[in-house]
């Protein structure tokens, strides 16, 4: 008899091959090729459908989609709304992170508007009543089920017609269409894809849990945060007990919005008002601590830099930054000895963004600055100060955007004074209880911040 013809794919991009390699020429990551059948193509009923035709865009009605409340605000807020009638969303993150218990939580608001079903694929349904009971859940509309196939999941789909479906998780689903193991790139594939049609088509909002690698991306190939219409990370540190739910792709919301949790033993609480919850713990009189307002999405939120700057006893000093870019750190520290003559370069740096939150955007490096000359001139910085902008290569501060969010949430928290760039004095109307000091040079903020 003939050999069974196979091939080769790699696990991480999908790349295939006709013979095993030792590195995948695609992604460039070592011996993750793995022997496969071939996928022999299916027939969907899509398939069948009726073909498209062209239309004018001007023809085509458009109309607000409906979205679907889950019961906890901020995953609402970070699905852009609500959910959306037909919508895939994957939900990914550290193992033991908190995903199936936010599912969990979840499900049980939706049970109250619908029919939920609950696949787990990891677990034994007993398991999972063991998860619920722990955190108080009780619906009668959630229906638990354990299974692993695909095409025993449809059959009971179509039997009960749920309004919402999560599958726990996408990884350990197969179809017997494929001869592939389980979590494989084509089993992956081809089940996301199968899913998907059934959620497009019946209007299903689908939730799947997916794994993700050493490297924190979402095993499987890239093609699965493709296919999906939503992708949620769960992050957080495992030593603090906050966690941070932020979508990194949303066809039907901002890719900026992020929800705050805190894990409990009665599961995850939400933080509604996560600036207190940030600052609560500050120090007061303590040099080397700088709070700035970054903004997350639509959301303002206030955290606190915490800089130690100490003489090195190596030969070459040590640079830290958890919660904040290293490469703009290093950025910033040169500003300050080339433009604001400060001498930091025999010192090791320390920078750390309180609570385990972690800052992308360039409106923190005014704060970053303030809270690095504090320490090194140990200097203290008044408590009730606060401070953003960016600050350019020459030293300037520049404007940033939605200052007027970041002003009304210092307010409200009881600041007095905020130093912000000139560039957005502009128009800005500051509240009566707090006095806004604009600056055009971090050598000018210092001044300003060090009063």
């Amino acid at each position: 008899m003939a050999r069974a013809k196979t091939i080769f794919s790699c696990q991480q991009c999908g790349f295939q091959s006709p013979k095993w390699l030792g590195r995948c020429p695609d992604c460039q990551q070592w011996n993750t090729l793995v022997e496969e059948q071939p996928v022999v193509a299916t027939t969907h009923s899509r398939a069948q459908a009726e073909p498209g035709r062209p239309q004018k865009l001007a023809e085509i009605a458009s109309r607000e989609e409906d979205r679907l409340r889950c019961g906890i605000a901020e995953l609402d807020r970070t699905l852009g709304g609500g959910l959306v009638p037909g919508s895939l969303i994957l939900v990914g993150g550290d193992p033991g992170i908190g995903k199936s218990t936010l599912l969990l939580q979840a499900t049980q608001q939706l049970a109250q508007t619908g029919t939920v079903l609950y696949v787990t694929a990891e677990e034994s349904a007993r398991q999972v009543k063991l998860r619920g009971e722990r955190l108080g859940v009780k619906a009668d509309q959630l229906y638990l089920l354990a299974e692993t196939s695909l095409e025993q999941i449809k059959a009971r789909i179509k039997e009960l017609k749920p309004d919402f479906l999560v599958i726990d998780s996408i990884q350990t689903i197969f179809t017997s269409s494929l001869e592939s193991a389980p979590g494989s790139v084509s089993q992956v594939r081809e089940c996301t894809g199968q899913l998907m049609i059934q959620a497009k088509g019946e209007g299903l909002p689908t939730f799947l849990v997916g794994h993700v690698t050493k490297d924190g991306a979402i095993a499987g190939p890239r093609v699965l945060e493709h296919m999906v219409d939503t992708v949620l990370y769960f992050e957080g540190d495992p030593g603090h007990p906050y966690r941070i739910l932020r979508a990194v792709k949303n066809r039907f919301g901002s890719t900026n919005e992020i929800g705050v949790f805190e894990m409990q033993e009665q599961g995850l609480r939400e933080v509604a008002n996560p600036s207190e919850l940030f600052l609560a713990e500050r120090p007061q009189q303590c040099a080397g601590s700088a709070v700035v307002p970054s903004l997350e999405g639509s959301r303002p939120i206030l955290v606190e830099l915490q800089a130690l700057v100490s003489c090195s006893t190596f030969g070459t000093p040590q640079r830290t930054a958890i919660g904040i870019e290293h490469k703009r750190v290093a950025l910033l520290v040169a500003i300050l000895e080339k433009k604001v003559e400060l001498g930091l370069g025999g010192q090791d740096i320390f920078l750390n963004v309180a609570g385990g939150v972690r800052l992308d955007e360039p409106a923190v490096d005014l704060g970053v600055i303030a809270a690095l000359a504090s320490s090194h001139l140990n200097k203290v910085i008044d408590p009730q100060c606060v401070v953003f902008g960016e600050v350019g290569l020459a030293g300037e501060v520049r404007a940033v955007s939605r200052p007027e969010l970041r002003v009304k949430e210092a307010a409200r928290l009881g600041f007095t004074r905020c130093v912000l760039p000139q560039g957005n004095l502009k128009n800005l109307e500051a509240p009566a209880s707090l006095q806004l000091i604009g600056v055009r040079h971090a050598g000018e903020a210092l001044d300003a911040i060090f009063l």
